[in-house]
């Protein structure tokens, strides 16, 4: 089903979104509808493609750039729903770190073979955050990488067979990583480890940004009641739309 797009906080090109299959995964993909060089791939939260990450994925489209989202449920459906975390974060145990980085280069090669993307970047929030670092650190193609929150504790999860910051150190892309100063997931020093593995690249610019008072997926809309994660969310997300923007529309 296509949806025309009108996004406030970007260009507003028209755009249409729709669920598709792309080698046997599901994923939702919006696409500028006069066409578009640039592209992101986008690694969801532990809330899979939900309501939110279907309006960020088309808003990207809305700023030219073609989204397409990995579902990371593989069907089970994606939700906004703070009662549904205890599940989604059982889920989230037992994914596969291997599993989930041959699924993104699918992804990825549908997006430069069949969709005409020549830049294509990754962005990921929480557990997709975590993931984006991997995929930048394994892949050689992208040409940027945004980790939201990403979800690396100071005591790696049983199932986190990659380190994180390891591949961190690999990226050639420009890469963003925002970190919220209050994470109660993610311990100061292991965003201080990320930051320091950025910095010890020899290409690809870094940028690091912190907010102060920010709790853990702050760009949840649930998570909006408190005033510090809304200003973190609406301060980020433009910057981050021109960032994207920059490394993809060449």
């Amino acid at each position: 089903m296509a949806n025309e797009i009108s996004s406030p906080s970007v260009v507003g090109v028209p755009c249409a979104g729709e669920n598709v299959t792309v080698a046997g995964l599901n994923a939702y993909l919006s696409r500028p509808k006069e066409g578009t060089t640039g592209g992101m791939l986008l690694l969801p939260s532990v809330s899979g493609i939900s309501p939110q990450l279907r309006e960020f994925a088309d808003d990207l489209a809305a700023a030219g750039v073609t989204a397409l989202s990995w579902d990371i449920w593989h069907g089970r459906p994606g939700s906004d729903d703070p009662s549904q975390l205890e599940t989604q974060l059982q889920w989230a145990s037992e994914l596969d770190d291997e599993t989930g980085l041959t699924e993104m280069g699918r992804l990825l090669d549908h997006m430069s073979d069949e969709l005409g993307c020549r830049q294509v970047g990754v962005i990921g929030w929480c557990a997709g955050g975590r993931f984006a670092l991997l995929l930048g650190g394994r892949d050689s193609r992208l040409a940027n990488v945004v980790a939201y929150h990403p979800t690396v504790p100071g005591t790696p999860a049983p199932n986190h067979t990659l380190d994180a910051v390891e591949y961190t150190a690999r990226i050639a892309a420009p890469a963003m990583i925002l970190y919220p100063g209050a994470d109660e997931v993610v311990p100061l020093e292991s965003f201080h480890r990320l930051r320091d593995a950025l910095n010890s690249r020899t290409t690809g610019p870094s940028i690091a940004h912190v907010y102060p008072g920010a709790g853990h997926g702050f760009t949840a809309r649930a998570l909006h009641g408190d005033p510090v994660n809304k200003a973190a969310t609406d301060l980020s997300w433009p910057q981050v739309v021109a960032f994207i923007r920059t490394t993809t529309l060449l």
